[in-house]
């Protein structure tokens, strides 16, 4: 096989190696074209790395749920009634909806977002305090810095436990005190601290300072009966989360006896529209990182061309003296190509080392820190691959211009030249 002819490689390289300035020279057009598109690859998909790093722990397949008053009058109902959700609510949902994966009912000391103060020894600490489900960690995970969150036996025997968030220790505790096992006091209730948590730094639902105690302990301390605040609900992947959003609502509404056109009465928030716009901006930024880089890409493997056009006028003796001897356009042809080839496969893995260079500097730079969107900024290696293969090819198709004016070359014309 020709590919193997050492001969013909010998006399490639002996060819590239006349003039090696002019060589390198050429090959800089191709090595900073494969930088540019490898950096804008890699930093594309260390945006998109950084944004899941962001809103890990948080189900991209998530919605709340929670009641609001209405806006129209219905049935008899005046405007502006107030709906209150039941706990039996969310079994109706989860038995008429499969789609519904996870579900968690949750309720709120207070109104929303009001501070209850939390007493230990004297200090005290003004929280957000939640009645949860252990099912709310599928939903939002609680990043534990020491215990463990709500569970199943927690619920069943309504035990008086709770997991606090790092700012709620500092306010009760002095640094390096030991909580797990500690008392705190909620509205004359103690609760002992099973679990420390640290919020989330991207989407923080519940807050920096906030105490988290079983469902069912909730409803025997504070009298909440079978009241439910809002529901965190995940749906199954695959699964379209504003149809089942919709879906929702219209069996709430029957339940509730609202009006279907109400849009007031009943708030809802889709988790998934953020991560599918965040999807889709990264999905463009990779796209549009590789059409720069693949038009920057193409600019130097024509520069390869048009100095091979100088080197085969350059070699017009040679080529000739070769026809002469017997060489057959095919085989002219073929070294030409070879020599576009070459050029262009050293210079990409030499700009490729050095990009991978670039973006490991950046990844030590900006990659470690959790609030910034850029960790692990590589390219893989389907990309590489690609992007490789598509310069051989444009140097196959460029190579060809030089090796086309090189088997015209007429032998007698050739050795004629001085």
């Amino acid at each position: 096989m020709w590919l193997f002819d050492k001969d013909l490689w010998i006399e490639v390289f002996n060819t590239l190696g006349k003039n090696m300035f002019r060589t390198f020279l050429t090959m800089l057009g191709v090595i900073f074209a494969m930088i540019i598109l490898m950096l804008l690859l890699g930093s594309a998909n260390g945006m998109s790395n950084g944004f899941d790093r962001l809103f890990a722990g948080t189900a991209s397949n998530s919605l709340f749920v929670w009641s609001q008053s209405t806006s129209e009058p219905y049935k008899g109902f005046e405007r502006g009634r107030r709906i209150n959700f039941r706990i039996e609510d969310a079994s109706i949902l989860k038995e008429q909806i499969p789609e519904i994966e996870v579900l968690a009912p949750r309720i709120e000391l207070g109104s929303h977002r009001d501070v209850v103060t939390v007493y230990r020894k004297g200090r005290t600490s003004g929280s957000t305090v939640y009645g949860d489900y252990p099912e709310i960690d599928n939903i939002t995970k609680k990043k534990l810095v020491e215990g463990r969150f709500l569970n199943k036996t927690d619920i069943e025997d309504s035990k008086k436990v709770c997991v606090i968030g790092e700012e709620t220790y500092k306010l009760l505790f002095d640094k390096g005190e030991e909580a797990i096992g500690e008392d705190i006091r909620i509205n004359g209730v103690f609760f002992r601290i099973v679990g420390i948590y640290k919020p989330n730094d991207n989407i923080n639902i519940d807050g920096e300072n906030a105490v988290f105690i079983p469902f069912s302990t909730f409803q025997k301390a504070f009298s909440s009966g079978d009241r439910m605040g809002w529901m965190a609900i995940a749906v199954e992947g695959g699964t379209t989360v504003p149809i089942v959003e919709q879906e929702i609502k219209k069996i709430l509404k029957a339940k509730y006896d609202i009006s279907p056109t109400d849009e007031r009465a009943i708030g809802s928030f889709d988790m998934s529209e953020i991560f599918n716009n965040i999807s889709a901006f990264t999905t463009v930024l990779k796209g549009f990182s590789f059409f720069v880089g693949i038009f920057t890409l193409l600019a130097g493997v024509i520069a390869i061309s048009n100095i091979l056009l100088i080197t085969v006028k350059e070699r017009t003796k040679e080529i000739g003296v070769r026809r002469a001897l017997g060489a057959t356009p095919r085989i002219v042809k073929r070294q030409i190509v070879l020599e576009a080839i070459v050029l262009t496969a050293f210079a990409g893995l030499i700009g490729f080392a050095i990009s991978v260079g670039i973006l490991s500097g950046l990844d030590a730079l900006f990659g470690q820190g959790d609030d910034f969107p850029f960790k692990n900024p590589m390219v893989s290696i389907p990309q590489f691959g690609t992007s490789f293969l598509l310069m051989v090819s444009l140097s196959v198709l460029i190579g060809l211009i030089p090796a086309n004016r090189a088997v015209k070359i007429r032998p007698i014309e050739a050795l004629r030249e001085e």
